[in-house]
C-alpha cells in the first residue's frame, strides 16, 4: 500500500519505518524536505520524501501527524487532495503548545479529531496512534504475547478496518471503537493515554 505521512516527527518517522519494514511504500513529508534525506536513505527504496501536497496525492492512506495548531493551514492547502482518502489523525490538544486551537478543539462535541475532520470534507477520518509514546512504538513493536494496544475511532467502518490492518502490520494490536467522538476516551488526561497498555486491558478499559 502507498502511505503518505505528513509531519515526519517522532510518531511519523517511527510508524513510517515500521510500515516500510512491513513492505509498504511510504512518502514522508515536512516543511523542510531536505531534512528527510537521512531518514529516507536509511529506510531504502520503499521510502521517499516530498512536500505535504505530494504526500497527500501519493498516499492511498495518509497519516496526519502535525501539531494541532498547524491543522487549519494544512486544511486550506490539502483538503481537496484528501477527499475520499483514509486519513489517520494522530493529533492531540495541548494547550501550552497549541494555544487557542487546543481550546477550540477540546470544546468540539466530537473531540479534537472531530474538530480536525470537519476541515477536510469527504476525508475518511480515523483517530489513531495518538495515545502511545513514540519510544514505546519504537521498542515494543511485534513483541510476543499481549501486544501494545492502539485504539482507533472512526465513523467509517471500512476505513477503520484498513487502519486496523496497518496497526497489525506495524506490530501492534488494534482496538477499534465505533464513532469518531469516542476518540475523546483516549486523549491526554484519560486512563489509556501514554500508558502503553496491552490490547486486552485496553479493550476492558474502552468497553
Amino acid at each position: 500500500m502507498k502511505i503518505g505521512i505528513i509531519g515526519a516527527g517522532m510518531i511519523g518517522s517511527t510508524v513510517g519505518k515500521l510500515w516500510v519494514d512491513a513492505g509498504h511504500e511510504v512518502r514522508f513529508a515536512s516543511r523542510h524536505t531536505e531534512e528527510l534525506k537521512p531518514l529516507v536513505a536509511k529506510l531504502g527504496e520503499r521510502a521517499s520524501a516530498g512536500t505535504p501536497s505530494e504526500a497527500a496525492r501519493f498516499g492511498e492512506v495518509v497519516m496526519l501527524t502535525v501539531p494541532l495548531m498547524a491543522v487549519p493551514a494544512l486544511a486550506r492547502d490539502l483538503a481537496p487532495s484528501l477527499a475520499g482518502k483514509i486519513v489517520l489523525d494522530t493529533g492531540n490538544a495541548y494547550e501550552k503548545r497549541d494555544g487557542a486551537a487546543a481550546a477550540e478543539a477540546s470544546r468540539h462535541p466530537h473531540g479534537s479529531a472531530g474538530w480536525a475532520a470537519a476541515m477536510f470534507p469527504g476525508a475518511r477520518w480515523v483517530k489513531a496512534f495518538n495515545s502511545v509514546y513514540f519510544k514505546t512504538l519504537e521498542t515494543e513493536a511485534h513483541r510476543g504475547g499481549d501486544q501494545v494496544g492502539i485504539p482507533l475511532a472512526s465513523d467509517d467502518h471500512a476505513a477503520m478496518d484498513v487502519a486496523a490492518q496497518l496497526v497489525r502490520d506495524a506490530g501492534f494490536d488494534p482496538v477499534p471503537v465505533a464513532s469518531l467522538a469516542r476518540g475523546k476516551e483516549f486523549e491526554p488526561g484519560t486512563k489509556p493515554y501514554n500508558t502503553g497498555m496491552g490490547g486486552a486491558e485496553l479493550r476492558r478499559t474502552l468497553g
